[in-house]
């Protein structure tokens, strides 16, 4: 009887670390998905069209999840083969610290954290299990070990020098990935200032002031209170400015969009959205907000899934593409994917020639594709990053 015991505790703990190991796989597998279709048809003449360009993407939040970006995976939307095989240059890797209960687009609570779970099965060192600051170093410890590994095919880019040097490379027939690190949200900082410059240490580039509930800095749009930007959200834009860092305005309240267009004394980007008049969606700010936002220099990023853009078809992201270039002008578009951030998309980012071949059917100039397929990421980065 006694060695049966001992015999059903352990198999009761080899199920256990079995099913912990098999679950952070399975929840990706369910929520980070592709909708099942036949290979798009790309023709010769897009094709060669498609190698020609400079790809950006505004926001990925692959360094949530538990696979080795470096290795294709069969879940999920981004890694690094993938983005070769679509000819993406630019891939900004944002970091996700929190994400509330029954998260949703219309009110959420800040006080609670469904995080911890997911980190603690995927093994994330102890630190990061109470810490929002401490997942978002660890995040970035995660594309710096990438990078470590296979510096030929990934460099993260910190400073115009790094930018421009992927660039010239790229051109002289590198396919070396750029991969810039973002912050979903700025609650990592903890409420303490000195944790802009420990993050920008780190090697964050872009920083979003917000994620769905409201945090020091001020109210989210998905949030409770609505509220514009505390003193200490003003403090830390300054201080992000100054450090180089763009600022991200997605999720963030319209009170706070319009503090951080009066105050703002760089180009801000929207980096994952759609538009209201495209598509009613309470995910979207109001088109005037998004007009001034590219009044000021800005970009805003177009993204794929169907919360942002109704429907999550190639040919209707374009149309969402062409109807921003009609409201903001050519200058002020570029992609915001939120590839795997929970979503549901008709393409992963090694299909992203489907943009490509989208956009001349829908009579696109080769001007229009190379500035919102990335040129306009570039710029804006150029603009924004430290020199070196």
């Amino acid at each position: 009887m006694k060695r049966f015991l001992i015999g059903l505790a352990i198999f009761f703990v080899l199920a256990v670390i079995l099913a912990l190991a098999l679950l952070p796989g399975f929840v990706e597998g369910q929520i980070n998905r592709v909708t099942p279709h036949e290979p798009y048809e790309i023709s010769e003449e897009t094709r060669a069209l498609h190698q020609r360009l400079v790809i950006a993407d505004l926001h990925a939040d692959t360094l949530l999840w538990a696979r080795d970006p470096l290795k294709r995976a069969s879940r999920g939307h981004v890694d690094l083969p993938r983005l070769d095989e679509g000819n993406v240059a630019l891939q900004v890797f944002t970091a996700v610290t929190k994400v509330p209960f029954g998260q949703n687009y219309e009110s959420n609570e800040a006080g609670s954290d469904v995080l911890p779970w997911l980190l603690m099965a995927q093994r994330w060192p102890a630190r990061t299990w109470d810490s929002l600051l401490e997942r978002a170093l660890y995040q970035a410890w995660k594309l710096e070990d990438a990078e470590r590994r296979a510096p030929e095919t990934l460099r993260i880019i910190r400073s115009r020098a790094d930018l421009d040097a992927l660039l010239a490379a790229r051109a002289e027939g590198s396919r070396q990935i750029g991969g810039l690190l973002g912050i979903e949200g700025s609650h990592p900082l903890e409420g303490g200032i000195a944790n802009v410059e420990r993050l920008h240490a780190a090697g964050y580039r872009l920083m979003g002031l917000h994620h769905f509930f409201d945090n020091e800095l001020g109210g989210s749009f998905h949030g409770i209170t609505g509220e514009g930007l505390s003193d200490f959200g003003k403090e830390a834009l300054r201080e992000m400015e100054r450090l180089g860092i763009t600022i991200d305005v997605a999720h963030s309240s319209p009170a706070v969009v319009e503090d951080v267009l009066a105050i703002a004394t760089k180009p801000i980007v929207l980096s994952h959205t759609g538009l209201r008049g495209a598509c009613d969606s309470p995910r979207n700010l109001d088109d005037d907000l998004a007009k001034r936002i590219a009044a000021k220099g800005g970009v805003i990023g177009i993204g794929y899934w169907p919360g942002a853009i109704c429907d999550s078809s190639p040919a209707n992201v374009v149309r969402t593409i062409r109807y921003a270039i009609g409201l903001l002008g050519v200058d002020h578009v570029g992609l915001g994917s939120d590839y795997d951030g929970a979503v549901r998309t008709d393409f992963d980012t090694s299909e992203i020639a489907v943009l490509t071949e989208e956009m001349r059917k829908a009579n696109f100039t080769e001007e229009e594709i190379f500035k919102v397929m990335g040129g306009n990421v570039i710029r804006i980065f150029r603009e924004n990053l430290p020199a070196e």
